[in-house]
């Protein structure tokens, strides 16, 4: 299943953002900075990736539901998005 298009430029620059806030977390770390403000970044980071595992996700959802005969065609199922979403939940 290929990403829609318009979500994965908002999806990449999101994630390019997050990759530096990881990078952010690793020097905390190295300079011996207070565990809960690690955590705290941690935390934040995590939320992040899910929330462009959803927008990602809901895009292709919104593309299939656009075109339910072709979605079928290509393999779009309910089932297999209802995985999906719960793997980020």
């Amino acid at each position: 299943m290929k990403f829609d298009s318009d979500v994965v430029p908002e999806a990449l620059a999101r994630l390019r953002r997050i990759e530096g806030q990881l990078g952010g977390i690793i020097r905390m770390i190295d300079q011996g900075r207070d565990c809960e403000e690690v955590v705290h970044q941690l935390a934040a980071v995590g939320r992040a990736v899910d929330r462009v595992g959803l927008r990602l996700l809901t895009g292709q959802l919104k593309r299939c539901l656009a075109d339910e005969e072709g979605a079928r065609g290509n393999g779009y199922e309910e089932d297999k998005f209802q995985r999906l979403f719960l793997m980020l939940t």
